[in-house]
This record gives C-alpha cells, structure tokens and sequence, in this order.
C-alpha cells in the first residue's frame, strides 16, 4: 500500500496510540456509547455494514451486522480488531483507494474519519461502488466550534491525540457529496454533553440537544445519504392501488373510470370498510363489471379505521409499488402517473400527496383543517429533519420492498395509529427513505360524508406527535 507523505504520518499516528486505543474507550465510554446508540436506531441489526476508519472494530461489532467489514489505514488498529472480532472482516487499506471484494453493503458507516482524508471527493466517488439504491452512507464528524475544547482534551491527555488534515462544515460535505452523485436525506446533530453526570447527561443530550439553535452546539454533526441513480425504464414496475372504502357507494365505479394506464401491469384492490350504505354490493358488481380490463380484487376489512385497511390491501398486494387512493376521490385518480415517476425514476422512496400548493375548491377542505394541516406540517417537518407539508393527505406511495422492511420495524412505533398515516410516515423516517411530495389539486367531495371528526382525530393526531418525538426526535 503506497501511501503519501501525509497518510503515512495518520497511519503511523494511530499506529502509535494502537495500544491505548481500549483504555481511552473505556475512559470516554459515554461519548462512543451514545455513538452507538445513533447508529443503532439507523441500523438494524443484521445487516451488511462497512465501517471506514474502524478503529479496533468496537463499534462495528456492536452493530451485531450479519455481515461486517471493517476498513483502516493504521495496521496496528487492524491487527488488533481482528483479534478481538474473529467473525467480522478487516482490512488495512487506504480509503480513498479502495479494493474490496463485496459488492453492495446496506449500511456505510463513516464515523469521526472525514478529518483524516487527503481527498475526500475522491473517498465519496470511492464507496459509491460499494452502494446499491437502497445503500444508506451515515456519516458524523465534529463540529469546528468544538475545536478548542477538543485540543484542550488532547492537552489534559483526556483524548487521544490525533492529528487532522482538513475539517469540514457542512456545507462542505454536502457538495462534495453532491459532486459524487449522493443526494442527502437527513442531517442534525447530537450530543451536547459528551461526558456522563447522571441525570445531567441525559437531559442535555436527550432533550437540550434537540431544541433549535442550541442543537447548533452539539459536538457531533451527522449525514445520511444515499446514492442518486439515473432515471432507467419507466415501464419497468407494476403497481397495485388500494382503494379503501367506507360508505362510499357512489364513487366505486368512477374510482375505475378515471383510473389511467401506467407501468408494467396494474392490480386493483378494493378494501370496504363494514359500511352502512350499499358500497360493498358496489364493490362486487364493479369487480365483475370490470374484470376483463383490470385486474381486479377486493376484500373486507377485519378490524376498524382506515390504517387497518392499508394494512390489509397491502398485505394482498402483488404489486412492485404500493399506493393509496382514497375512495373519496378529493385527490384524483388521473394524478396517480405523477406519483409512479417520482419512484420510478428515483426521485423519491416514500411518495406523499400534497394538497396545499394549489388552491382548492370550495369546501374541499374547511379552515379548521387547513390550520391543522398547517400545525402538522410544522411539527413533523421539525420531527422528521426532512420537509413535509401534508402529513394527512390519503394518497401516499412506496415499493413492496420497503413496505415489508418497514413491517418488519413496525415493534419499534407500535400499533398507535388508526389512519395509516403515521405508520408509514414513522415507519419510513425510521428507515430514512427520501421523502417526495407531490402537489395535487384538492377536490371538493361528490358523494357522502367525511369520516374524519375535525376534533376527536385532531386531538388523536396531536398525542401521536407527542408520543413520536420519544421514538424520533428524542432518542
């Protein structure tokens, strides 16, 4: 491995502190450990996870992945993770030269290492090759105010001394990654308090942290980014629409009418809502009406609200994209295409409607809505780190792929959510999936009633945002 002068003295430099490297873990065991705790809400366990500048392989062994390697410059660290980790994969390597023999991990892990590259431009163009479309690269790095308190550690001989190359801001990272065709979807910060006093520790890194403008202070600014693909066959996937339907007789067969043509195939469920009004004969004569042009099915909800029926359509679905229309149809059919290229051509992972860009018709959504609309967008925009402006809109899309990963994440959340709306948009943050909306224009109902109470279900909604930033915000 031909390294230049300034790689040579990294290398070298953790070379020296190699043997100490446990000891000022342990020392530091709050600061790595919340470290941990971070990457760990962003990784499920068993995944396939590279860690560049690993280290000992500590924090890659706590991940617990089905399929770890671990990348450093520094052969002493090397030698000494793979003593301690037999089952995990090491490398003594130069980063920004890479030659690995795995394809694709599910997570990229870069973690207080961007400081010591020569070219880090290099680097992103480097472990783009080791990332498929569903990659994450997570990377965290200190923040530059931080810098004198961090020397003065060195000095007093509380961390280990280790010089940089370069430190970045921010805005830095983001071009570079820019550059190397990474889009990023999420960034923050974390620890305030890097050293544990009960009680004390927790406050500040739990809920201080996490307030706007102090959260600027933090030592430890984090990135999740994934890899932008080229747009490819547009016709490529087939879709299944799920249309739940609670007393909605009259708008069964124009949800079919009005249905447009779009991706490989196109599959129809129908999932009606113990009515009381004639929707699921409707339902049932629609099918047989319409069977030889779509494919076409429908079923009956076992339990109540609308989330329950999403839940139930999906788990039928064959389709590659999953997506809600509501059978209201106030979002309308023929804008469904827009929905299907925004995933197709990876503009987004999780497709949500927006019907607060245009204006609406009359009565399509009464005031009280609109400020409650308005307040949630807020608050989940804040809670999410990614921009969300119609969190209740009905009409949200995601392939069948991330839907079953998104089961299989549903323990952390729970079953708190009667409309569907905040499983999959909880579900799909905890994933971090880029988030896409697209605007549509608000119709004004044709047939029945809302089954929304303004009150009850905004009183609902409020203490499931509450109940979220526990799981998302303040973790």
């Amino acid at each position: 491995m031909v390294l230049s002068d300034n790689k040579r003295k990294v290398a070298e430099g953790f070379d020296g502190i190699a043997h100490l490297r446990d000891r000022m873990l342990k020392r530091n065991r709050y600061y790595y450990w919340e470290l941990v705790r971070f990457f760990r809400y962003n990784i499920p366990r068993g995944s396939r996870v590279m860690e560049i500048g690993c280290g000992i392989g500590n924090v890659l062994d706590a991940l617990q992945p089905a399929y770890g390697v671990g990348v450093d410059i520094s052969e002493k660290m090397i030698m000494e993770a793979r003593e301690r980790y037999p089952g995990l994969i090491f490398y003594q390597m130069d980063a920004e030269n890479l030659v690995l023999e795995e394809k694709e991990f599910d997570f990229i892990v870069v973690s207080d290492t961007l400081g010591y590259l020569e070219d880090i431009q290099k680097f992103f163009g480097e472990i783009r090759r080791y990332a498929g479309p569903d990659t994450r690269v997570i990377l965290t790095y200190h923040n530059f105010f931080w810098q004198p308190i961090i020397k003065l550690a060195e000095w007093l001989r509380l961390k280990m001394k280790q010089e940089k190359l370069n430190w970045l801001n921010e805005d830095d990272i983001s071009n570079l990654l820019y550059l190397e065709n990474f889009e990023i979807i999420k960034k923050g910060n974390r620890i305030l308090f890097p050293k544990h006093i009960p009680l004390i520790s927790y406050l500040f890194n739990k809920y201080v942290a996490n307030l706007p403008l102090l959260n600027r202070l933090c030592l430890v600014h984090y990135v999740v980014a994934r890899k932008i693909e080229p747009i490819t066959d547009k016709n490529r996937l087939s879709t299944t629409v799920v249309i739940p339907a609670r007393n909605e007789s009259g708008n069964i067969e124009n949800a079919l009418k009005r249905m447009p043509q779009f991706g490989r195939h196109m599959e129809i469920v129908f999932i009606e809502g113990n009515s009381t009004d004639d929707t699921l004969n409707e339902i049932k004569r629609v099918c047989d009406l319409y069977k030889d042009r779509w494919d076409i099915k429908y079923a009956v909800q076992d339990g109540k609200g609308k989330g329950d029926a999403v839940r139930k359509g999906f788990a039928m679905a064959r389709g590659d994209i999953l997506m809600i229309l509501d059978a209201d149809l106030t979002v309308p059919p023929e804008d469904l295409p827009k929905f299907y290229d925004a995933i197709v051509t990876g503009k987004g992972e999780y497709i949500n409607g927006c019907r607060l860009v245009y204006p609406m018709e009359d009565e399509a959504m009464r005031t009280l809505n609109v400020i409650g609309n308005k307040f949630f967008s807020v608050m989940f925009s804040y809670l999410l780190g990614q921009r969300l402006k119609d969190t209740l809109c009905g009409t949200k899309v995601l392939t069948r792929k991330n839907y079953q990963k998104l089961i299989a994440n549903r323990g952390y959340f729970g079953d708190f959510d009667p409309f569907g709306d905040f499983d999959l948009i909880f579900g799909s943050a905890k994933l971090n999936l880029k988030i896409v909306e697209v605007p549509i224009r608000y119709k004004t109902r044709e047939y029945g009633d809302t089954n929304i109470s303004r009150f009850t279900h905004g009183w609902l909604l409020l203490k499931m945002v509450i109940f979220a930033m526990n799981k998302i915000k303040f973790i």
